[in-house]
């Protein structure tokens, strides 16, 4: 390479007349170089000619050939600072001030470069470090204070939780230092409530991670609202992130402590793994999954300095997590001898108990909360509410047997799904209009005349998009004591927020008075007279979209899957019927039956086209 140059240098040379002996191309390069030098200082090309002793012309030629009047300025600066840089360099006795000079040079060539990478495309932090060193120490102070929770702050936090708590929570924070804590609690006494707290508590305490995870994501948040919001009311600051960074000030030393964080986790917990710190688990007795999803926790809470916590309300005998808390689980691998003896019996657990495989367990039913001073709730009108086993297994933590139901766990657990995430390309919960596309409404009203009698059921169903696609619940609302106008307009306020195509409404009770409002504005409205033969069609309907995986709702909705799995088969002088366990006409399957009154516009035979019908769209 270096002789290709030498050959084109000569070449150039040649060209202007100049005849070059052998060895003299980089002398030849070294006068032009020192030509162009000259210039740049502002000598004319006659002053350069007469000084360097050079034809006129060779100069000139040297000055329009390379360009010397393009150069920019900072080329021009770099080679008069390399060049004053080297001479100085190569001086054999050096004064002070060439020693000022060379370094002054030095610092020159820092400045050049800057200069050069601010004119690529760079910052003005390129052109005065200064500046990127006080955003960055800006930025570092800003982190040091966001979600920052002083002692003096947690001191108040610790005490607002203390005496603000019910007997059962009590004993619950008088665990909070044990490994694994499982909890069968009652529906509505305030779990997630006190466990958000806790555990942030822990987390500021103690510097440990705080993993929450739930059935999905919508149902993980309600740890971080609960967290958000407390924080908010007792230290007057509004803490965010997602995972949330808490910065936690200095001990008492003055010497500053390690950030923790919380992370609030859906079906997504598989990302997880890397993690390390405590684990709470939000309803284990409803996730999908739960063997795997142990096995993650247990993971990230591998050492022994991390706790486990699990809590939820019952579900159905046949779950993941029943094996866990009957104590099974640890025994299968154990000889008949050595197996564990779990006693589950609540006078055992009432009180929580440690069993021999070291996992704290504790039952506490409504009756539990009451004795320990919850005051929140009026038990003779739950039982009022709900049937007997309904309110067994809600209240009084006892597991269903699902044998007999026409939607069992097994088949109902493959509608779940992390909505936040399945469905986040076409539908935003929040936003005024959720979901553009088709949308069909069921309604199950009030099973009596007396509007205060029995809660009503409304859902929003995203109709499948091609045949044979899937019903997505998007929205459900439970509506209690409500008369006929204003469930009505209930229906008319969500048909205001969707694309609503269709409506089926059961008329064949106290649900008439209601289709004839809603058909004033909707005529096209479905009345839906119940018999053994539409209960049938419905139900044999509803299993054949849910057995082909075409049904999904939120994995959180855990009032969903008890409605469906209430629902049996029941001989009838009339035949086989479909009946939910009620009393007095009251029962949670009313979520189901209006799920079904929807889904019922599809014909069994999903090649047939759906009815015709019309569109509605309410504009306030």
């Amino acid at each position: 390479m270096a002789s290709s140059a030498a050959q084109i240098e000569a070449d150039n040379v040649a060209a202007e007349g100049e005849v070059p002996a052998a060895g003299t191309v980089p002398a030849i390069v070294a006068r032009r170089t020192m030509a162009r030098s000259f210039y740049w200082r502002g000598w004319t090309i006659q002053q350069i000619a007469e000084e360097m002793e050079l034809p006129y012309h060779t100069v000139y030629s040297w000055k329009v050939r390379h360009k010397w009047d393009d150069a920019p300025a900072i080329q021009r600066a770099e080679e008069g600072t390399l060049e004053r840089y080297l001479t100085l360099l190569a001086k054999d006795k050096k004064t002070g001030g060439d020693f000022k000079e060379i370094d002054l040079l030095g610092r020159q060539f820092e400045r050049l470069a800057r200069v050069a990478k601010y004119a690529d495309g760079g910052s003005e932090a390129d052109l005065n470090p200064a500046r990127s060193k006080g955003a960055k120490a800006t930025n570092a102070k800003k982190e040091k204070t966001k979600n920052l929770i002083t002692r003096d702050m947690l001191a108040k936090l610790r005490a607002d939780l203390e005496t603000g708590l019910f007997g059962h929570q009590s004993v619950w924070l008088s665990s909070t230092a044990l490994r694994t804590r499982m909890i069968l609690k009652s529906r509505q006494i305030g779990a997630t409530w006190y466990f958000a707290r806790e555990r942030l508590l822990v987390a500021l305490e103690t510097g440990k991670n705080q993993i929450f995870i739930s059935a999905s994501r919508a149902q993980a948040n309600i740890f971080r609202n609960y967290i958000v919001q407390w924080v908010q009311k007792v230290c007057g600051i509004a803490l965010a992130g997602d995972p949330m960074v808490l910065q936690r000030g200095e001990d008492e030393d003055g010497e500053p402590l390690e950030a923790v964080t919380l992370y609030f986790l859906g079906t997504n917990y598989r990302t997880a793994q890397g993690y390390t710190g405590d684990v709470i688990i939000d309803e284990c007795f409803w996730i999908y999954g739960f063997e795997e999803l142990f096995k993650v926790a247990s993971a990230i809470a591998t050492h022994k300095q991390f706790t486990r916590t699990l809590f939820s309300t019952p579900s159905t005998l046949a779950h993941e997590a029943y094996p866990m808390w009957t104590g099974e689980r640890v025994n299968r691998r154990r000889a008949k001898a050595d197996r564990l003896k779990i006693d589950i019996d609540h006078d055992a657990l009432k009180g929580g108990a440690l069993g021999p495989d070291g996992i704290w367990r504790q039952i506490v039913t409504v009756f539990d909360a009451i004795s320990g001073g919850f005051d929140l709730v009026d038990v003779e009108e739950l039982q009022l509410e709900y049937a007997a086993d309904e309110f067994d297994n809600l209240f009084r933590c006892l597991f269903l047997d699902d044998s007999q139901s026409m939607f069992p766990f097994a088949l109902m657990r493959r509608c779940m799904v992390d909505s936040w995430d399945a469905w986040h390309k076409d539908f935003q919960p929040y936003a005024l209009r959720p979901y553009e596309g088709e949308v069909w409404l069921g309604y199950d009203p009030n099973a009596s005349e007396s509007a205060t009698a029995d809660d009503a059921a409304l859902v929003a169903i995203a109709a499948p998009t091609k045949p044979g696609g899937k019903f997505r619940i998007l929205e459900k609302q439970r509506l209690k004591g409500l008369q006929f106008p204003e469930q009505a307009a209930a229906i008319r306020a969500m048909a205001g927020k969707y694309n609503v195509t269709k409506i089926g409404i059961d008329v064949s009770g106290a649900g008439k008075a209601v289709h004839q409002l809603v058909a004033k504005w909707f005529p096209s409205a479905e009345a839906i007279t119940y018999s053994v033969q539409t209960k049938s069609a419905m139900v044999i309907k509803a299993k054949d979209v849910i057995t082909k995986g075409r049904l999904e709702f939120d994995a959180g909705w855990l009032d969903m899957m008890a409605a469906f799995m209430a629902i049996r088969p029941e001989l009838t002088k009339y035949g086989v019927t479909y009946v939910a366990s009620r009393a007095g006409g009251v029962g949670h399957a009313d979520l189901a039956w209006a799920t079904m009154h929807a889904l019922f516009f599809e014909p069994l035979d999903i090649t047939e086209s759906v009815g015709g019908g019309s569109t509605l769209e309410i504009f306030s």
